[in-house]
Order: C-alpha cells, then structure tokens, then sequence
C-alpha cells in the first residue's frame, strides 16, 4: 500500500500534474461559490477532456474538482445567505447571521478549517477501510453483487416518504436508457431502431452532459438572477479562527466527522443530508440550543466538518464496491469507464495505481484548498459578482461541445440536447437525477449479474439469489426499505400521537 500510494504522490509532485490539481481546485470551489452550480458541474465539463489523458493524470483532475466544489458551497451561505450547493444549506441558518453583524471573517474562517478537518482523516480512513471492505466483496459472485446494486438503488429511491415512488421512477427510467444498445451478455440489438449510432448504447457523457448538467443551466439561468455588479457590497479581511475554537467545539467536531462519515457511505445520501443532520445533532446536543440560528460558530463547524467528511465516506463503496456514494462518486465513476477501468471489488487488485491516485490527489488537493481559502479569503466577495447570466450560456456551449469531442460525431449533439429535453421534463416531474445516474451507471452490471447468476443456477433460476445466505439478506433489506415509509404510515395512522388538551381554568 505504502509503495502505491509513494508512487502516487510522486506523479503529483510533477509539474503538470501538480498545475491541474491545484487549477481543478480553483474551479471547483468557483463552481461550488455560484448558487445552482456545483464541482459536478465542472467534473462534467472536464469530463471530455480525459480522453486524451492517461488513467492518473484524469482521476487526479477530477478529484481536485470534487474537493473543490465540496469545500465552495460555504462561501455563498455565508456571505450572502445563498448555499452554492447542498451540502451547505445548514450553513446559511448561523453563517450568514455573522455577515449581517459585520463579522464573516469569523464564519469564513471556521468553514475553511472544518473543511479540512472533514476532508482529510475521512480520506485517510477510507484509504484503510476500503482495502478490507474490497477484501470482503471480491468474494461475492454474481448474486451478491446483484442484490447488493438493487438494495443501494432502493436505498437511494426511498430517502424520504414523499419522493420514494418519484425516486423509483428515477431507478426504472435509468435502468430502461441502459437497454439500449447491445445487451451485455448475449450481444443483442434492441431499441437502436436501425440507428447504427445507438448501437453501442447510449454515450455515458451524453446523457450525464444532458440530464445533469444542461437542465440544471437552463433552470437555474430561467430565474434570471443576475447579480453581478448589484451584488451585496461585503469587505472581508483575512483569516482569522477564534482562539480555542478547536478545544471548545472537540466534541461537535467529532459528533458531525462521524455522522458525515457514515451518512457518504450510504449510496445515494452524501453531503446533502449530512450537513442538516449533523447540524440538528449539534443544536439537540448543545447546552445553550437557543443560540443556534443567532450566530454561533458551533452551528457552522457541525455542517461543513460533516459535508466534507462525506468525500471519504462516499469513495469507499466506489472504490470496493464500484458503486458511488453521491452524485460526484457517479462522475468520478464515469470517468473510470471512460479510461477503460472497470470498477468493482477487483478495482484495487487489478489497478492500484490509480486507486491510490485518488487517495493521493485528495489529500494534497484537501491541503491546497485549505492554503487557497487563507491566502484567498478577501477575495471571496469577487466570486459572488460573477455574471451569471452570462456564466450560464457560456457552461451550456462548453457541455455539447465537449459531447462532440467525446463521441466524435454530430449525433452526440442532438443526443445532449434530447438528454437536456429529459432532464427538464424529469425537474417539472420532480424526479431526482441521482438514482437515474446512479441506474444508468450500474444498469449494465445489474443485468448481466442477473443473467450470469441465473445461467450459473439453472436449477434454482431466479430463486438462486434467496438461496445464498448474503443475497438473501440484501434482497430483503431492499424489500424492507422498499415498503418501509408504507409500514410506518400505517402505524402512525392506527397509533396516532396523543394531543394532551390544557383545559383554561
């Protein structure tokens, strides 16, 4: 392990590599900075460009946008009230309250450090954990890995109560784009509808370019909001963290590292649900709960510590499992079929190179982003000015063009725009993208572990997954999370809470 991992930080410390680490973390945090956007955004635009890059060199770009984007979506929650992404919506509610009392030094300065606590020993965990979690699944055959691909589709659709049937579709209408093409196993042709360009199914960068990327510009340049030179007129001076800050909040920082770690492992959860939760545990925790949401430094260390931990909680089940913890894991994935490598638990055996590339290039990009944000933090309230209107069409050419270069044909254009089309629709239906990356990533491998298990049990058939002891247990995990919202909706209804009714004397 050690020897990988010295080779890998030995190609970082090469010039090229090293340039496009730190530019790639540059614009990730501008990405994660501007609302609507996000490091995704970025790792889909250089998505095309990794063709002509060797394995190392691609995933240690695209992990430095993924920090980046992760450790940017802070400065707009704080500044402005405007989280830049998801993963720092808990931020905004103490943040910006600091900004408005003429103080976002303090907050800004917190948000960097307890990016880099959450980023780097949950990346030095994952590199320990990974290993023994792959150790485990390069055993599992076909049924294994089958049923485990299901219960992480299922776990992504049923989130939440009310968006697991939208979720569902979102898994069903991935699963149905990977039917196009060639089937994987018996190398059938079905729905190309005599179209030779479809034949090897449908491009990856395509339909992410259009479903994740090209929706997302169009809604967000729909709202029209522009705030450029009209934007807010905010000074911040340099770094400054409170003395013993890291003393008073150790155990809140702990608290939110771990419930961030946790929370990236499960697929589908991520940053996004990490930061409000860690920040409601630090509030439920907290002796003094009323001084959250008035300003308090405990209520910006519980979110950005725990979004951050989540990049090391989320790569562990990409790297030993193949299978991504959070939209950019599905990015950084993609970026593995493209060069070629096939992930899954044989990833570590069969290229550990890269495996350690990627250990390699977030830790030093974790460290790099911590020098950017202190030595860069008075010109924070610049990104804020950006022109978005005119940032938007620019990201929205740059994403078919880059589908052009990466099939190599006009049809990969009418492609992205169809994708773009779908995508839209799939936001005014409110069905989340995740699990249709998440499927259509994995679409492929489902249904050739199902036909490989199948074919390898001829005499049990489709009930060969319930006889093996470790599929059988997936299998009903999914089922049981699957009808769970139903189940309690149901107790709730025949066990309703009692009201106690204070009579007036």
């Amino acid at each position: 392990m050690w020897t990988y991992l010295g080779e890998a930080f030995m190609t970082l410390c090469s010039f090229e590599v090293l340039m496009l680490c730190i530019v790639g973390g540059i614009i990730g945090i501008v990405l994660g900075v501007v609302p609507g956007l996000s490091g995704g955004i970025g790792m889909m635009l250089v998505l095309p460009m990794t063709y002509a890059m060797d394995p190392v060199t691609a995933v240690a770009l695209l992990c430095s946008i993924y920090v980046g984007g992760v450790s940017g979506g802070f400065i707009g929650s704080i500044l402005v009230g405007i989280p830049g992404t998801n993963g720092s919506v808990a931020t905004v509610f103490d943040g910006y309250e600091f900004t408005k009392r003429g103080d976002p030094v303090t907050a800004l300065s917190v948000g960097t450090v307890a990016n880099f606590i959450g980023t780097l020993p949950s990346v030095i965990i994952a590199m320990f954990c990974a290993s023994w979690v792959a150790s485990f699944a390069v055993n599992m055959g076909p049924w294994e890995l089958f049923s485990l691909s299901m219960c992480a589709m299922v776990m992504v659709s049923s989130l939440s109560e009310g968006n697991m049937m939208k979720g569902l579709m979102g898994v069903g209408l991935g699963l149905a784009f990977t039917t196009i093409g060639r089937a994987p196993v018996s190398g059938t042709v079905r729905f190309t509808f005599g179209s030779y360009h479809l034949s090897a199914g449908l491009p990856l960068v395509c339909v992410c370019m259009g479903v994740f990327a090209g929706r997302t510009i169009l809604l967000e340049y729909a709202k029209a909001e522009r705030m450029g030179d009209s934007g807010p007129q905010i000074k911040v001076g340099g770094f400054k963290l409170p003395k013993g800050e890291y003393i008073r909040e150790k155990v809140n920082i702990i608290r939110s590292f771990i419930i961030g770690l946790f929370i990236g492992f499960l697929p589908g959860l991520g940053s996004g649900l990490s930061n409000v939760v860690a920040y409601t545990m630090a509030k439920n925790g907290d002796k003094h709960p009323e001084k959250f949401g008035t300003g308090c430094t405990a209520g910006v260390w519980a979110p950005e510590v725990a979004n951050n931990a989540s990049v090391g909680g989320a790569i562990i089940p990409m790297i030993a499992l193949g299978i991504p913890g959070d939209a950019q894991t599905a990015l950084l994935l993609s970026g593995f079929v493209i060069q070629g490598v096939e992930a899954g638990p044989l990833l570590i055996r069969n290229n550990p190179s890269i495996v350690y590339m990627i250990y390699a290039s977030l830790i030093f990009c974790a460290v790099a982003i911590l020098l950017i944000e202190v030595l860069g933090m008075r010109a924070f309230p610049m990104l804020l000015k950006a022109p978005y209107h005119l940032l938007y069409p620019a990201i929205l050419v740059l994403c078919f063009v880059g589908a052009y270069v990466s099939v190599g044909n006009t049809f990969a254009i009418f492609l992205a725009v169809i994708c773009t089309l779908f995508g839209v629709w799939m936001a005014y239906a409110n069905i989340p993208t995740t699990p249709f990356l998440l499927a259509f990533i994995l679409g492929n491998n489902v249904e050739k572990y199902l036909r490989n298990g199948v074919s390898y049990s001829p005499e049990y058939g489709l009930f060969s997954f319930f006889v093996r002891p470790v599929s059988c247990a997936l299998l009903l995990l999914a089922i049981f999370l699957l009808f769970w919202p139903m189940l309690r909706s149901a107790w709730r209804r025949k066990h309703p809470p009692e009201i106690q009714v204070m009579e007036e004397d």
